[in-house]
């Protein structure tokens, strides 16, 4: 398959890269490929950013097969491109393709492809402190049909958005209700992949901690209500006596990339560092006996936010007098470092591609 690329006759005017928010602003161009059962991939292009054509009857309108990615790029001040673990995003995709009986992409076509959109999108990039480029790579289903099937056809593309923070708040310290009553992934559902539905499902809950003042939702397991699972967006972090604990991968959480490289850093740095079950009702005994240190989230959007209130049914618990702590701020300052190139790439994550 060969990739076409049309240059956008009509150019757009670009916002103020210091007031971009998250996911408000779309670059010049896109990349999109069609799939056809039998045929395969096929109609490569970079083309203008633009709308899309289906059908009513297209079926993620109906039964929602779709999968998504989202990584981003930086540039230094050399103008030199820059991703952060691409290759990892891609595999993971196509995890969440097998899990939804969706066709595999080729990650290194698809790779190839991206860096050419990035550098004809390259003024896009901003390098103001905090912001970067935002890639959304997305697979939908569009067979015309109303069966409950697989899908025989596919849309395939990337879309990208230069962004701030993803919240308002920044690295200021959010506010985090504890959902005891809905659930977002089940064991045997679609935790571990990243599709729409597992998005969908948390809306609900998100917008009620919303009107009640919070930044988000840590959902707790769908089957006791009892062990930390996610917080919206993000992986979940708490340190507890100095041992910084996270969620284990067992199929209905995110295993998030940014997850890991916080994981393998923290290890690196001398930091006990436990992948175990860790329930709200440890969380409350720690606080009580002044041992919840600090927690944060963590995701490609947000890379770390610090959690200074977590508040369960009737408690308000306060940690860190609702500042970001010690190691937030050191695993924040690491991770970006190496994904903005200020420090060297110790760990080969990062991928210069002009």
């Amino acid at each position: 398959m060969e990739l076409e690329i049309i240059k956008t006759t009509h150019p757009k005017n670009k916002p103020d890269f210091n007031q971009l928010g998250f996911g408000k602003y779309f670059t010049d161009h896109m990349l999109i490929m069609k799939y056809k059962e039998g045929q395969g991939w096929y109609q490569a292009q970079i083309k203008a950013y633009e709308p899309i054509s289906l059908s009513p009857s297209a079926l993620i309108f109906h039964y929602g097969q779709e999968t998504f990615e989202g990584l981003k790029a930086y540039k230094n001040k050399k103008g030199q491109i820059s991703l952060f673990r691409p290759m990892d995003n891609l595999h993971r995709m196509n995890r969440s393709n097998d899990r939804m009986c969706m066709p595999m992409i080729d990650p290194e076509f698809v790779l190839d492809a991206l860096k050419k959109l990035l550098v004809l999108d390259s003024e896009w990039i901003p390098t103001e402190v905090g912001t970067s480029l935002y890639i959304r790579p997305f697979m939908i289903a569009t067979e015309e049909s109303l069966g409950v099937k697989v899908s025989s056809e596919y849309l395939f593309m990337i879309i990208l958005s230069p962004v701030g923070s993803y919240y308002a708040e920044g690295l200021k310290p959010t506010s985090i209700h504890v959902e005891d009553q809905y659930a977002r992934a089940m064991q045997g559902g679609t935790g571990e992949a990243k599709c729409g539905g597992n998005y969908a499902v948390s809306l609900k809950p998100y917008e009620m901690a919303k009107k009640a003042g919070y930044s988000q939702v840590l959902f707790l397991d769908g089957k006791d209500k009892k062990y930390i699972e996610e917080i919206g967006t993000s992986n979940a972090f708490f340190v507890i006596d100095n041992e910084i604990i996270t969620t284990p991968l067992v199929g209905t959480i995110l295993p998030g990339i940014t997850r890991d490289s916080i994981i393998r850093i923290a290890k690196d740095k001398g930091y006990k560092v436990s992948e175990r079950l860790l329930s709200i009702e440890e969380i409350e005994n720690a606080y009580d006996s002044n041992k919840l240190n600090e927690a944060f989230a963590s995701g490609t959007a947000a890379v770390i936010s610090p959690i200074g209130v977590l508040t369960y049914k009737d408690k308000k618990m306060v940690i860190n007098n609702n500042e970001i702590g010690k190691i937030s701020q050191e695993l924040y300052d690491s991770l970006t470092s190496i994904q903005t190139g200020v420090v060297a790439n110790p760990y080969q994550w990062v991928m210069h591609i002009n």
